[in-house]
């Protein structure tokens, strides 16, 4: 992979905030969805579409590709706009969220949408279905990667943990688990509904080789995924410290914006506050 110089990285920043704000008109849009998981996990879906990825949005069933698999499918939001934002589909598509006969249903559809590969709904399925992929790709020697998005939350569920146990068995190597660490879930935050920690050693006592960045440093991702392709005979899980809302000040940290949409003045204050934010980061760069 291609190392991230200053000028890729700004670049890098500037598409995040705007998937962020194409994030938010979708939301407004659609009158429902989650608001904070896409946000929060913005800098991570730019990073995997823009530089880490091997994809091509005119050709996506293009053999060679790397495999994202998003387990937690309620953020999708993030991907349609990172996905729109590169040329999979036109941008005006993304108003279509949640609609009638869209293709950009509340949960990926594998079929109705091309770049997507597979099906989300029930969380704790992801990490199965991508060891399978990583699994299916070994088998028949390609070079390809997987990687699998998941929330911290679903780690709660018992079916993930017999996947984590698969992929150490078989050495996965060619697989990358990235775990949105934001600390919430629907009814509040993890650590008090249903505690996770210690989340690193559970994945190193299943025999994972396991990283710990920040999820809102694109640069730290990077780094951890070329680390991840350099280890060899263990699957990597990404611990990524996120903030739920990330960008949008009256939402960040909050878990009641988990599985809610901005009011139109809400939506409003949070484009203007985008906006700010895309300026700060152009003139820092100049």
């Amino acid at each position: 992979m291609e190392p991230l110089h200053d000028e890729k990285l700004k670049r890098l920043e500037r598409i995040a905030t705007a998937i962020r704000r194409s994030i938010i008109e979708m939301l407004l849009e659609a009158g429902s969805g989650h608001s904070a998981g896409p946000l929060g996990m913005a800098d991570i879906f730019t990073a995997l579409y823009f530089h880490v990825m091997r994809h091509n949005p005119k050709r996506p069933g293009w053999g060679e590709r790397d495999r994202l698999i998003l387990s937690n499918g309620h953020i999708c939001p993030v991907r349609y706009a990172a996905m729109a934002h590169a040329g999979y589909f036109p941008m005006e598509e993304l108003k279509t969220l949640r609609k009638l006969n869209t293709r950009l249903q509340g949960h990926p559809h594998r079929t109705a949408l091309p770049g997507v590969e597979t099906t989300s709904g029930p969380l704790g399925s992801g990490i199965s279905q991508a060891v399978g992929m990583a699994l299916a790709a070994r088998l028949d020697n390609k070079k390809h990667r997987i990687y699998c998005v998941t929330s911290d939350g679903e780690h709660q569920e018992g079916n993930l943990w017999e996947g984590i146990m698969f992929a150490a068995k078989n050495r996965l190597s060619n697989l990358t688990v990235i775990v949105d660490r934001n600390n919430i879930q629907i009814d509040g935050y993890t650590e008090k509904i249903m505690p996770l920690e210690p989340l690193r050693k559970k994945y190193e006592s299943f025999g994972w080789h396991v990283l710990e960045i920040d999820g809102h440093n694109m640069a730290q991702f990077v780094d951890a995924v070329n680390e991840a392709v350099a280890i060899y005979e263990r699957p990597t899980a990404i611990l990524a410290h996120t903030i739920p809302g990330k960008g949008v000040s009256f939402m960040e940290g909050d878990y009641h914006w988990h599985g809610k949409v901005p009011s139109r003045n809400e939506a409003i204050r949070a484009l203007t506050e985008l906006r700010t934010l895309g300026k700060r980061i152009t003139s820092e760069h100049e």
